[in-house]
């Protein structure tokens, strides 16, 4: 995965340096581009360090707007308004400008991340939307004290993969995620949930989003950062994502439940806070089945559910989860039991059995190597 990073004159070019850095631990060769503005706010040789590669400040008999335009991504960050304006025109009047015309030209992907005083954004909105029409991808910035700031090296990681796009099978299509977990107040500061994190529907949901989704998640509450790229309706309790879910179901291809919804609500919930200084007994009521009326709304979606156990066999797991799929209608049941040691809820790791006609284990792996494996038995599925 080869990247051209472009630093130009914002004072954000200092948060530059970390975002080369995440870009190559993803596995990417970073080549850097700097303008004679940036070079006033770091120097040359800390985006040296950051990338293992000389930096290209000036073109010389090397042609380097040429050479280094057919790559995978073009990414300006962070991009200043002088810059986005100058493409929008395709003016060629310094290295950027020209390494951007060039690349355009190459069809090659082209992404954004701009970063200036907001009246400044505001002005060039006009030249963002021209650019966008043509295909120019952006991260939108972060909108803080009046200014557009650079968003996290995080959020433009995953947009740089998914601009990338080295595959987009999801293209085109509609997937909705549920994560994280539902509380079931008590009394107005007191309730009752469970220990999931979020951290494996995120990794789903990242995955989803760079291989080109049309992504939306329901989450509950969670332990982990949601991207600002995601589109997210968030649901406190299992009533609220019961009816966030069937009222959003039936327009998507593919629905990953991965949410853990409370089983049990209070009967009674309390005006006001109840004293500490008695016996407290409550009273619960089963919840509403979410996955079971998913069929139902929509029949044609690609239903997964997640079952998560505790303390038994695999043999046992494959059979629970056999039989949701014959009375809940799941397409794919990823199965694991949380009482393996660096599995349980909220670790980075897991292992999951993945059961449809079939049964597949997987050893203990990351959360975006088990993502990443489920959305390839996703797309085997729905291609057929």
């Amino acid at each position: 995965m080869n990247i051209v990073l472009c630093v130009t004159g914002s004072i954000a070019a200092t948060e530059s340096i970390k975002l080369a850095r995440e870009l190559r631990r993803y596995g990417a060769d970073v080549k850097c581009f700097m303008s004679d503005g940036a070079c006033k706010i770091i120097h040359p040789n800390a985006m040296e360090f950051a990338t293992g590669q000389k930096v290209v400040t000036e073109l010389t008999g090397n042609i380097e707007h040429v050479k280094y335009s057919q790559t995978d991504l073009i990414l300006v960050a962070p991009a200043t308004a002088n810059v986005i304006s100058k493409f929008t025109y395709k003016i060629a009047d310094n290295p950027i400008n020209s390494l951007l015309i060039t690349a355009y030209g190459y069809d090659t992907p082209i992404l954004f991340v701009p970063s200036m005083h907001d009246a400044m954004y505001k002005t060039i909105a006009f030249n963002i939307e021209t650019l966008k029409k043509k295909g120019i991808y952006f991260v939108n910035p972060r909108m803080e004290e009046s200014k557009a700031k650079f968003p996290k090296k995080e959020d433009i990681v995953l947009e740089s993969l998914r601009a990338i796009g080295k595959n987009k099978d999801l293209k085109n299509k509609k997937v909705l995620i549920s994560l994280g977990r539902t509380y079931e107040a008590i009394d107005p500061i007191r309730g009752i949930s469970n220990k999931s994190s979020g951290k494996m529907g995120l990794a789903l949901a990242k995955e989803a989003f760079i291989r080109g989704a049309d992504l939306k998640l329901i989450a509950g509450k969670v332990d982990v950062d949601l991207p600002k790229s995601f589109e997210v309706v968030f649901a406190e309790s299992s009533k609220e994502m019961n009816d966030k879910t069937k009222e959003l179901v039936g327009e998507y291809d593919i629905f990953i439940a991965t949410a853990a919804v409370s089983d049990f609500a209070p009967i009674e919930k309390k005006s006001s806070k109840i004293s500490s200084s008695f016996d407290l007994s409550l009273k619960f009521k089963p919840t509403e089945k979410i996955i079971k009326q998913i069929k139902d709304i929509n029949p044609k979606i690609f239903l997964v559910g997640f079952k998560a156990e505790y303390n038994i066999s695999d043999d046992e797991m494959i059979k629970l989860a056999k039989k949701q799929i014959k009375t809940v209608g799941t397409d794919l049941v990823v199965a694991n039991d949380v009482s393996v040691k660096s599995c349980g809820f909220g670790s980075d790791n897991n292992e999951v059995i993945l059961i449809n006609n079939e049964t597949f284990k997987i050893k203990i792996s990351s959360k975006k190597e088990i993502a990443n494996i489920i959305f390839d038995k996703i797309y085997e599925s729905i291609k057929q």
